[in-house]
């Protein structure tokens, strides 16, 4: 039948429109041209993806003129594939072999592949690579560098595109958890110049708030090349406040990611990371609040006990029998003391009249009771008649006294 010339079916006498399995039919009888039957085709390998079956699904991508690259999806059935003599990885320059075929399911075209060979490292991912080492030697990805994130942050900054799902999803998930402040720094996420208003729009925020969530949606490795530009890099590891990145889906890991101080798997979580779940923390302050409680009841009833047992202690039916227990060893204290002092006392009497005897013995006094008296003239003792001449005032000491004479007479015969 001639799909474009199908009869008049309407009542207006206007020509049918197709069906979607009609149109997609019409579209796969053209991909029957011969042109592109086992064709081969040389190009870079992005979003691969190994299925559990066995099956490879990834992209070949070309970058064009215009700087835009160029992408057709590829699907490598598992009997092919057992085939393959490596494991492509991203980034792999490769040439395969095969048939472009429409998949209904998606209205979109793919190519079969058959048979794929190793053509060398694609020219971005040895880029990317160039790049990853001389960021590494300026320090931007050193773990000592990273830093934690705020606690309590009272404003988030948000680097991504104004438009989409991205946004939304932060702002929805932080408004559910954790209200604060969102500041949102729009800017493109792909395209040619996509990294100079990345790390501008990041710049813009250093400022004004406590902590960056730099995010965009899954992609393949085109749409999120401009996250491995230097200059983005540099603009995270130099941004005064802390940077979470969440771009692209958990498998996809830019230079942006490593060198930022928090990776997250989706812009989601993201948030999530950024702000605390505001119904944990009531149900922490309400824990924390059952405990003080708790402990405060504890305390009191200690002191309770502990002034119930003092009451008891000083009760007077409970002093009283301590009283007279004190007062009966104050007692007997005071009549050992008073004992002590007596036998001490008349020990140091028989001490004294000891000495007061031996002093005796050896004064002056003493010879002088038995009859002896000194002479003294001037103050001073005369102890030899030479001293003194007739005329001479002395005083004369006794045992009970002294007395003054002049000497009338001077005898140097001693009397014996």
């Amino acid at each position: 039948m001639d799909w474009f010339n199908k009869p008049d079916e309407t009542p207006g006498g206007k020509t049918a429109p197709l069906q979607v399995s009609e149109l997609s039919a019409i579209i796969e009888g053209l991909l029957d041209d011969a042109r592109v039957q086992g064709v081969w085709v040389k190009g870079e390998v992005t979003n691969y993806t190994h299925h559990s079956r066995g099956h490879r699904y990834f992209s070949l991508s070309e970058k064009g003129d215009g700087g835009t690259a160029a992408v057709i999806k590829c699907v490598m059935w598992r009997t092919d594939a057992q085939r393959l003599a490596f494991n492509p990885t991203e980034g792999m320059e490769v040439t395969v072999s095969g048939t472009v075929r429409l998949y209904a399911p998606h209205g979109s075209y793919q190519l079969q592949v058959k048979e794929m060979k190793k053509a060398g490292l694609g020219e971005k991912y040895l880029l990317v690579e160039q790049w990853k080492r001389e960021l590494a030697a300026e320090g931007c990805f050193a773990a000592e560098r990273k830093r934690p994130l705020p606690q309590f942050p009272e404003r988030v900054g948000v680097v991504t595109s104004e438009t989409g799902a991205v946004i939304h999803d932060i702002v929805t998930v932080i408004t559910r958890r954790y209200p604060v402040e969102i500041v949102i720094s729009p800017t493109a996420v792909q395209g040619e110049q996509a990294h100079c208003e990345i790390a501008q729009a990041i710049r813009r925020l250093s400022e004004c708030v406590d902590v960056v969530i730099v995010a965009r949606g899954g992609g393949s490795f085109e749409d999120l090349f401009a996250f491995n530009h230097p200059d983005v890099v540099r603009a995270i590891a130099a941004c005064p406040v802390p940077v979470v990145s969440a771009i692209g889906h958990e498998v996809d890991i830019t230079l942006a990611d490593l060198a930022a101080d928090l990776r997250a798997p989706t812009p989601s979580a993201a948030a999530e990371l950024v702000v605390p779940d505001r119904a944990v923390l009531l149900l922490q302050l309400c824990e924390l609040r059952s405990l003080l409680a708790a402990t405060l009841q504890g305390r009191i009833a200690w002191a309770r006990e502990e002034l119930t047992g003092m009451r008891d202690r000083l009760r007077p039916q409970r002093l009283l029998p301590r009283i007279e227990e004190r007062k009966t060893t104050t007692a007997d204290l005071a009549d050992r003391l008073e004992r002590a002092c007596r036998t001490r006392i008349e020990r140091e009497r028989l001490l004294l009249a000891e000495t007061r005897t031996a002093l005796e013995s050896r004064s002056p006094l003493a010879v002088l009771a038995r009859g002896y008296c000194v002479a003294e003239r001037d103050g001073r003792i005369v102890k030899s008649v030479g001293g003194i001449t007739k005329d001479d005032w002395m005083k004369i000491r006794f045992y009970d006294g002294n007395t003054d004479v002049i000497v009338d007479q001077v005898n140097h015969e001693r009397d014996l």
